[in-house]
């Protein structure tokens, strides 16, 4: 998922619709392949999560957006504020249209590959042309080739949409006609190129100017907005041809991509529609809007009852609210919005309905592909769309900010006091198949199954936890696709706390069954873990003891390796039984272990007990599995450039269950407990 473009969704009856949203039917098509998804009932959208939100008088939280620009150039004539913001603002447009000319030659590539290929950090962008080597925070010397390149390029074209309508904006403010010529000529190079450069295929077909359509169609909207922007400076026969070589054609290649219920597919059909309406053309804007993979089904069957998108990514709620505000936005101005305001409504809940599972640090559950954890709320998307989605967190937030948005259209001042919060409580959230438990200090949540196979992982009945502050275990997230190790370790079961068959993890994807839920306990099962496997898992929070239950049984009648991984973000107090172990026992390292060190293993008899040292704060963990079995420890990946400590417990057999207990101890024991492992 692109996340620098973050600052930078049948007609059946109800009964049979909850019946198939209790018990999704899993298909296994490939990620990109198509995926029939039934609508999600969502009752009165507009009075969900309330409290947050700010009606108008009408009782509807829709605010039409405007771009007031006699009112911004008051603003800048009387605020020095303003004004040292506008000096910021024109030095770095400045800057950029003297110095960082487009160039046909370069051939965009994929945010994903600007990577460093050691350990999947980012490599640190700049915007001088790359030489033969970059660098990430954690690996010094990265050497450019031709996919790093483009990756830098992806970057680069993207930053210079972001100036284009800068640049236009400036115009517009000031009456200063170099940044509308510049503007205007940007748009001319890539209306005169579009048709050069060729159209790119298999799933990313549908552009020329971006590697694949996703990134087209985010710059195309910029494209278009400046355009809008710099109406009385372009003729009319200038602006035709954009429409004619660029803005048109672009659209309609982007709707040759991304015939699929999906998160990207939001942001073609947000360009096409905004195009549409730039163009007036109704055709166009029927299909971007009512088409089977229009915005409007999207929403209806990517949004889950939860108001969670389907794909269960946290960061795609952002990102699909990224996509359609821009719509949204452009249509409310134009007078368009009646046709969308359904959708509105719905999409601003989207934005709002992580904060009911966060973390007591404000930590959210990680589940699917995304990069590390988000922290919620996420304030920078309540303040960039206040202006639609007027919220008490994103006015509070925009009142301190100095931003083209707050000064064409300034809020009005926010709520007095500061907005508390609503209380994290159990909640089950099946239709997006996930639960939050919350009880005393401990927190949990449990993915109990997935809806669809695009951006899913093998941690089907993963958990993650928390005691009061303290993060005891979590999902670290996946590094950009481009490294190896998002799909070689961060996206397979041994980054997450699950059961392993012969070293194998979950197979494919599917929704899981919820078996039963209180506001302190659930059991959830996953028939069709594996061709040959199944599991269930208890979580149980009784007080300050956390219980966790996973059965694992195998139906081939065959002897397996049967193993459980738990990672934790604390430090494991290893007895002195554990030696350093360079192979293990019926695991194929190549299945994720193999980015493990510091690997040691000891072998138990029905119990074995640890602490875990969180510094201020000790976890006494227990495990009973009946019989022999191993207990291999190793420091693992987290997200770059964090590690872990890990636990794999392996026993042998057809059927195997693991009791764990989490028991928080004293920390006047620390100490002594430290002292006492031998093993540092």
């Amino acid at each position: 998922m692109c996340v620098i473009l973050l600052s930078l969704v049948l007609s059946i009856t109800h009964s049979a619709l909850l019946t198939a949203q209790t018990n999704p039917q899993p298909t296994k098509p490939l990620p990109w392949e198509k995926i029939d998804l039934p609508p999600f009932p969502k009752d009165n959208p507009s009075q969900a999560f309330s409290s947050f939100k700010i009606y108008d008088a009408q009782n509807n939280p829709i605010r039409i957006p405007r771009e007031d620009w006699e009112n911004a150039r008051a603003l800048i004539a009387k605020d020095p504020a303003w004004q040292t913001w506008l000096e910021k603002t024109r030095q770095s447009v400045d800057e950029w249209m003297v110095n960082h000319p487009e160039n046909i030659q370069w051939v965009t590539g994929w945010y994903h590959d600007f990577v460093s290929p050691k350990d999947g950090s980012p490599l640190i962008w700049t915007s001088a042309v790359p030489g033969q080597t970059l660098s990430s925070h954690s690996d010094p010397i990265v050497e450019v080739t031709p996919k790093i390149f483009g990756g830098w390029v992806f970057s680069f074209r993207t930053r210079n949409a972001q100036k284009i309508l800068e640049a236009a904006r400036l115009y517009r403010l000031t009456g200063e006609k170099k940044y509308a010529e510049w503007a205007a000529s940007q748009i001319d190079f890539y209306a005169d190129n579009f048709a050069q450069w060729p159209v790119t295929k298999d799933h990313r077909k549908g552009c020329r100017i971006m590697w694949q359509s996703l990134d087209e169609a985010m710059n195309l909207i910029q494209y278009v907005n400046a355009a809008r922007t710099l109406a009385d400076f372009v003729p009319q026969q200038r602006r035709e041809g954009w429409i004619e070589k660029l803005f048109k054609p672009d659209a309609i290649l982007l709707q040759k991509s991304g015939q699929i219920f999906q998160n990207i597919p939001c942001w073609h059909r947000s360009a096409e529609a905004i195009v549409a309406m730039y163009c007036n053309d109704d055709a166009l804007w029927k299909e971007a809007v009512d088409g089977p993979y229009g915005v409007r089904n999207q929403v209806k069957r990517g949004v889950t009852s939860d108001y969670l998108w389907y794909e269960q990514s946290i960061g795609y709620n952002y990102f699909v609210v990224s996509a359609l505000t821009p719509v949204f936005r452009y249509a409310l101005m134009t007078g368009r919005g009646d046709a969308l305001r359904s959708e509105m409504k719905t999409v601003e809940n989207l934005m709002l309905s992580p904060v009911m599972m966060r973390f007591p640090t404000g930590q959210c559950p990680n589940p699917a592909d995304a990069p590390a954890p988000e922290t919620v709320p996420n304030m920078a998307i309540c303040a960039a769309s206040a202006d639609i989605f007027p919220t008490k967190i994103g006015v509070q937030r925009i009142s301190t900010t100095k931003n083209w948005e707050d000064l064409l259209d300034p809020q009005n001042t926010p709520p007095a006091g500061s907005f508390v919060l609503p209380l994290v409580q159990s909640l089950n959230m099946e239709s997006s198949r996930m639960a939050v438990l919350k009880s005393g200090s401990w927190q949990v949540y449990l993915h109990y199954g997935q809806l669809g196979p695009a951006h899913s992982q093998a941690e089907a009945l993963n958990f993650e936890a928390f005691f009061n502050n303290t993060d005891i275990t979590h999902d670290p997230g996946t590094v950009p696709y481009g490294s190896p190790l998002s799909k070689n370790y961060y996206r397979r079961g041994v980054c997450h706390n699950v059961p392993l068959v012969d070293g194998l993890d979950q197979e494919g994807w599917d929704p899981g069954k919820l078996i039963s839920w209180s506001s302190n306990s659930i059991t959830a099962t996953q028939p069709k873990y594996r061709s040959n496997a199944q599991v269930s898992r208890t979580i149980t929070i009784e007080g300050e003891r956390l219980s966790d239950s996973v059965t694992l049984t195998t139906l081939d009648k065959q002897i397996h390796a049967l193993g459980f991984v738990l990672n934790l973000e604390g430090k494991v107090l290893l007895p002195a039984s554990f030696t350093s172990d360079h192979v293990f026992n019926g695991v194929p390292p190549q299945n994720g272990f193999q980015y493990w060190t510091n690997v040691r293993s000891s072998k138990f008899t029905n119990e074995a007990t640890f602490d875990v040292d969180y510094k201020n704060l000790l976890i006494h963990i227990t495990f009973d599995l009946p019989g022999e079995f191993t207990i291999t420890s190793g420091s693992a990946p987290g997200y770059p450039p964090k590690r872990r400590d890990s636990l794999y417990l392996e026993t042998r057999g057809q059927t195997a269950t693991l009791k764990t207990r989490f028991l928080p101890t004293s920390s006047e024991n620390a100490v002594d407990i430290r002292a006492a492992s031998s093993v540092k």
